[in-house]
């Protein structure tokens, strides 16, 4: 199936954390997945003080939907992750 339209949707996001290393390790691990469809998805991450930035664009509005879908659980999974392992465990270990 051939892709005719050229119009592509844009999506911004942003997620604040508890500070900007919480946001930058977000950033590094989210970048490090590829697209899986690079020819109709591009992706941008940014940390903007204590905000992780991302800026999805999609050659349809169904794979913005998929996209954003699926990068919101990443950052779930990344945000439980952090509070478990992060600033709160690291308190925790020299109390």
């Amino acid at each position: 199936m051939s892709v005719t339209n050229t119009t592509w949707h844009t999506i911004t996001v942003r997620i604040p954390f508890e500070s900007e290393k919480h946001a930058t390790i977000a950033k590094q691990v989210l970048e490090v997945d590829r697209e899986l469809q690079p020819q109709a998805v591009k992706k941008t991450l940014a940390v903007e003080g204590n905000d992780l930035v991302a800026s999805i664009t999609t050659l349809t509005v169904r794979l913005a939907r998929l996209t954003v879908n699926a990068f919101l659980e990443n950052v779930d999974l990344v945000v439980r992750t952090i509070g478990e392992f992060g600033g709160d465990a690291e308190r925790r270990q020299t109390a």
